[in-house]
């Protein structure tokens, strides 16, 4: 496994912009309990040192990483139903923060640890190349307007410094319910090297991927779901 990790352009960090912007959004009590009582147990201290699933997770079972979870409820329930498989959950809002961690208690989830914070960062400086087996990424921002497609999370070269982290034959899982965000993405991740896109263009919809409520209010506006799954060979 290399140690080092690839150096990739960084054009959020050159542009002065991120992919995400920081809202003020009202948090329960109960997200608020969860976040202060459970995050010492299952979230990710900060710093620049790589992370060890051994020692995160006291085994050296694949890691799947999912950015974004949202609210973290299909995030739980793929958990659940694989616990086989550790999952890392990257998220900046704290009340999704709070939300997935009352479901690792009220679960009893031992597969899943959260890191706060901007996966773009994270990336680039506490995940080792060639040590993920997966990333998920679930309705991403959209940013619909044009003058904002710069923001937009999958687009290179950050698709390349994921290319980077994943073993061979893993894949990207991307889903979203903005048909313009997947046609770019689509263009983004053909145009990676080392990525090589499983279906002829949009991949069917995966059996285990519980449906989210960013889709179901989605489907409930008519937005066509698009989905792309693209693996490193």
């Amino acid at each position: 496994m290399n140690f080092e990790n690839t150096v990739i352009p960084d054009k959020f960090a050159k542009m002065g912009i991120r992919s995400f912007v920081l809202r003020q959004g009202r948090i329960s009590s109960a997200q608020k309990r969860s976040y202060e009582t459970l995050y010492h147990l299952y979230g990710i201290k900060g710093g620049d040192d790589f992370l060890d699933g051994c020692k995160i997770f006291g085994n050296d079972a694949p890691l799947v990483i999912e950015i974004g979870f949202g609210m973290g409820r299909a995030t739980a329930a793929i958990a659940h139903n694989n616990p086989e498989i550790n999952y890392l959950g990257i998220e900046v809002y704290k009340p999704g923060i709070g939300r997935l961690l009352g479901e690792i208690e009220k679960l009893g989830l031992e597969n899943i640890r959260i890191a706060e914070g901007d996966a773009v960062e994270i990336m680039k400086k506490r995940i080792k190349d060639d040590s993920v087996s997966a990333f998920h990424v679930f309705f991403p921002d959209p940013w619909p307007k044009k003058r904002h497609h710069k923001r937009r999370l999958i687009t290179r070269p950050f698709t390349d410094l994921l290319a980077a982290k994943l073993i061979c034959g893993a894949y990207i899982y991307m889903v979203s319910d903005w048909a313009d965000y997947g046609d770019w993405a689509l263009r983004e991740l053909s145009s990676t090297p080392g990525l090589v896109n499983r279906y002829s263009a949009f991949a069917e919809r995966q059996a285990w991927r519980p449906e989210t409520e960013f889709e179901r209010k989605g489907l409930e506006k008519n937005h066509e779901i698009r989905e792309l799954y693209f693996e490193k060979r």
